[in-house]
């Protein structure tokens, strides 16, 4: 299945526009946290280069905690994996800037598609993401995820999302869905608005949002407008399946 969505670049060079406004970024201050300090360099650098305001570096899941509570950024990006034990020290400091500091977003990272290890931090609320490494080496994609979590939505990794379909596919509810459906249905799971969603397929919104109806009854889940809910009701019935 081939699942492309606005922060990547999709294979057929068709996609939407994007203009980065400087105003929109300049005011975000920001924490970078991997232990990987050639990637966490860079990743600063690039964020600067783009408006943005590095408040804080951290290479362990502690000093994360402690750049946090002492710049109170607007954005983290957070490595799940950190030091001592490289295991979920990042995801874990993340739950607990979540708690701790719920209008902050954040953008997790890992090197490789985890895919049951984040999903209740996803299902937390707004303004958090999830991305491979390999996507941020890209700036606009990067920039594009912080924009959207800093705005209050949700960004998850295509990659994430096609692991979650192979992994259920034995028990498939999606089944029933035809190939256009599930084709939306990714686009839905990675926040996109019917509007966005229409731009990319290049079909009217009014047929995306006959699309969405379907799906929802299909997998029997709950209607509604907004783009969160829609991506909360996704990894629900991914989870449930």
């Amino acid at each position: 299945m081939s699942v492309i969505v606005d922060i990547v670049n999709d294979a057929t060079g068709v996609g939407e526009q994007r203009h980065v406004s400087s105003d929109s970024v300049q005011a975000a201050r920001v924490v970078v946290a991997d232990d990987d300090v050639l990637l966490r360099e860079g990743i600063a650098s690039l964020l600067a280069g783009e408006g943005f305001e590095v408040v804080g570096q951290a290479g362990s899941a502690s000093s994360l905690l402690a750049a946090v509570r002492e710049h109170a950024p607007d954005l983290c990006i957070v490595d799940i994996r950190m030091p001592p034990g490289h295991s979920t020290e990042g995801l874990d400091a993340a739950r607990e800037i979540r708690a701790e500091f719920p209008g902050t977003g954040i953008l997790l990272l890992s090197a490789h598609v985890e895919v049951e290890t984040a999903l209740d931090l996803l299902e937390s609320g707004a303004g958090i993401g999830y991305l491979l490494k390999t996507r941020v080496t890209n700036v606009a994609d990067l920039v594009e995820a912080l924009e959207r979590i800093g705005r209050g939505g949700s960004v998850i990794d295509p990659a994430l999302v096609e692991e979650l379909f192979r992994q259920r596919r034995r028990v498939d509810p999606l089944g029933e869905l035809t190939p256009k459906e599930r084709e939306v249905l990714a686009l839905m799971a990675e926040g996109r608005s019917n509007a966005g969603i229409a731009h990319r397929l290049w079909v009217t919104e009014g047929t995306v949002e006959k699309h969405v109806r379907s799906i929802l009854q299909k997998l029997k889940l709950p209607t509604g407008v907004d783009d969160h809910r829609r991506v909360l009701a996704v990894i629900a019935f991914l989870e449930s399946a």
